[in-house]
């Protein structure tokens, strides 16, 4: 069973007969204890705070069964390793066009924080993510304000909480939505038109890190930490 925050995923699931529903990492419709293992792939590294990151790993070891074991990636900011660059950074000359496109208008450009309000459960935000930054050892630049820097696409990262663009090709704006354009670069009528931009946040996951976090929680052990291919990835047994 495979559950997702984008309904138009879920859509495509369910196209291809697949079990699939809408829902929240941070609270998951299904009984305690029913699975035998769970997988959450590029997920965790979108929320915004420690206290998150943390309450949806709890949420997902709530989810096993006594036994059971959960399978965790998320983006690591060490992009290259052991003198090894990582296939993000390896396939810049493939995506050359795509960078572009990402790239136009919006590279290294500070957005305004597009971060939690000031509601009293967040009010630790900023707190937060200042110590976060402040990590040397995985040269993470600290933050003076609260403007998040936008990465430039199959480049190194140079802090571990950004916006990554996100070019939305041939979609519609609608009027409630906060998006940059961009002129997309390209010979066709089409290309040329003025495409809507969204910007991702992400914290990209120090070595250490996430095995930090997991052991943390007295319900699970670690397994296995490593990492792949510019993922820092845990294998979690529910105790």
């Amino acid at each position: 069973v495979g559950c997702d925050r984008s309904k138009n995923l879920v859509d495509i699931c369910g196209e291809k007969h697949f079990q699939a529903f809408v829902c929240d990492a941070l609270s998951v419709p299904i009984r305690s204890g029913s699975c035998d293992a769970c997988i959450s792939i590029a997920v965790i590294h979108h929320f915004s705070t420690a206290e998150r990151r943390l309450a949806t790993i709890r949420e997902l070891a709530r989810l096993l069964r006594p036994g059971g074991t959960a399978l965790i990636y998320v983006w690591a900011m060490e992009q290259e390793y052991k003198n090894q660059k990582s296939k993000y950074l390896k396939d810049k000359n493939g995506s050359k066009n795509k960078d572009k496109e990402m790239n136009t208008g919006t590279a290294q450009r500070p957005l305004s924080d597009q971060g939690p309000d000031n509601s009293s459960q967040d009010s630790a935000w900023s707190d937060q993510l200042l110590n976060d930054l402040k990590d040397e050892n995985c040269g993470a630049k600290p933050v003076a304000d609260f403007r998040l820097p936008v990465h430039t696409n199959r480049t190194s990262f140079h802090s571990q909480d950004l916006l990554v663009p996100w070019h939305l090709k041939g979609g519609t704006k609608k009027k409630e939505e906060s998006v940059d354009t961009v002129l997309v670069p390209g010979g066709s009528k089409e290309s040329q038109e003025l495409s809507p931009v969204f910007h991702r946040y992400y914290h990209v996951f120090c070595e250490g890190e996430l095995e930090a976090v997991c052991r943390s929680l007295d319900c699970v052990r670690v397994q296995k930490s490593y990492y792949d291919q510019g993922n820092w990835c845990v294998i979690l047994e529910k105790l």
